[in-house]
């Protein structure tokens, strides 16, 4: 007999651009609607604010959500609120918004307290115009079966979809407490009020991880039969098939993520002038690499001028932010790679660009890195904000080559095995189909 395929749905997916930095959550977020592709799923992925921004083929669509000039302006100016809505179509051309923005544009969350409450609370918000623009767009132009978002935070629009369209609405949680936190009074507590309505609209969540699913559970009061565990995921096919041997090098460490306080650079710089004073480490290299924005130009400033002050300025090197083919060789110069983030990451994606390269990797204990490395053996943890226990397990771990190796190869198969980007993407289409009855 043979078996006939549950026909693929149609899905609106939203990603919230960056405005021009290489962003994690984006970057997933392509991949898997490539991979969903793969599985002959029709994906709509819609950026969100300004395009998108990714190492790898863009497959979003030529059509931009809640267009961040038109956002700030209505924001800003009550004229902007009651214009025609074909007015705001000038400013919502991804080309003009790329060249406005200058390939950045205010992500500091202390800065956008007021804006953040107003899109949360969508049609009742100052960008009413954009809500009702999209859900116009979402039923002409895509039709969709079930729609997905990235965040919760452009989550506003949810009940004017449900209302309008009648299908499933799922949101991908993968760092809303991050931007959250970072809110000061009273548009913190005015933004989780507003969330904590539309989470009961919401039909289901996504995370990649147990602890996420726990810790969202109680930070947004979200029911836990709400939540769906997928595995992150990562295009691996340009990744070399087998890991490499380490060339004769000096021991060297990498940091591939953004250049800020939060993902840990300093820390890093912490246990690399502690591990250089180890016998055998003399000549241990650190290899830097990810986006640095003009707002943390002086941070990052200072991390280079601690090293220089010590000595170290011929034994560091920043890369700048890379693209694919860069990252690549990124990766296979390195030996271990370590992002010892001060915040507790949801995701962890470098992890797995790590171990597809045969790279062992060395996180702190806490976010989703101990159920990552738990079920790998491709990687060690250490006590958060301890720069002697990361200097010490980064010598332990450097010395010995052959289990440095060893580490590496487990990760590789792991992510060969079970992170790479189709099971990621069967996972989710698994999600959806649970949706949709099929």
């Amino acid at each position: 007999m043979i078996e006939i395929p549950s026909p693929s749905p149609t899905v609106a997916y939203l990603t919230a651009g960056a405005a021009g930095m290489y962003c994690g959550s984006c970057m997933r977020d392509n991949t898997l609607a490539k991979a969903l592709h793969g599985l002959g799923v029709n994906v709509h992925l819609i950026p969100a604010y300004t395009p998108i921004r990714t190492d790898e083929e863009d497959i979003s669509v030529d059509h931009i959500a809640y267009g961040g000039i038109n956002v700030y302006l209505q924001q800003r100016f009550a004229l902007f609120r009651w214009l025609p809505s074909w007015t705001d179509g000038f400013f919502d051309r991804p080309w003009l918004i790329n060249r406005l923005t200058g390939g950045s544009i205010e992500t500091d969350a202390s800065h956008l307290g007021d804006l953040t409450v107003s899109m949360l609370r969508g049609t009742h918000g100052y960008q009413r115009k954009e809500v009702a623009k999209l859900v116009r767009w979402l039923a002409i132009d895509v039709r969709p079966q079930i729609v997905n978002l990235s965040n919760m935070l452009i989550a506003g629009c949810v009940p004017a979809i449900k209302e309008s369209l009648d299908v499933p609405v799922l949101v991908t949680l993968q760092g809303d407490d991050i931007f959250l936190n970072e809110l000061t009074e009273p548009q913190k507590s005015q933004a989780f009020d507003e969330i904590r309505k539309l989470v009961q609209k919401v039909d289901g969540f996504i995370v990649f991880s147990q602890y996420y699913a726990d810790f969202m559970a109680d930070y947004f009061s979200i029911p836990p039969e709400k939540f769906h565990i997928v595995p992150l995921g990562i295009d691996t096919r340009d990744f070399q098939n087998e890991p490499a041997v380490a060339e004769d090098r000096p021991p060297t460490v990498g940091y591939l993520a953004r250049l800020a306080p939060e993902k840990g650079l300093h820390r890093l710089v912490d246990a690399f002038l502690l591990l250089r004073e180890h016998h055998g480490m003399e000549d241990a290299h650190l290899r830097i690499a990810g986006w640095l924005g003009a707002n943390h130009q002086a941070y990052a400033d200072e991390q280079f001028h601690r090293l220089e002050s010590a000595g170290l300025a011929a034994a560091f090197e920043y890369v700048g932010a890379v693209d694919r083919a860069g990252k690549l060789e990124f990766l296979n110069r390195i030996d271990v790679l370590s992002v010892p983030t001060v915040y507790h990451d949801p995701k962890g994606l470098f992890v797995l660009e790590a171990w597809a390269s045969g790279v062992p990797v060395v996180q702190p204990n806490h976010g989703a890195f101990p159920e990552l490395i738990s079920s790998t053996d491709g990687g060690t943890l250490v006590r958060p904000g301890d720069a002697e226990h990361l200097a010490d397990t980064l010598f332990e771990l450097l010395l010995d080559r052959r289990r440095c190796q060893e580490m590496g190869r487990a990760g590789f198969s792991a992510v060969q095995a079970n992170f790479n980007a189709s099971a990621a993407a069967q996972a989710t289409l698994d999600v959806y189909r649970s949706y949709l009855g099929e």
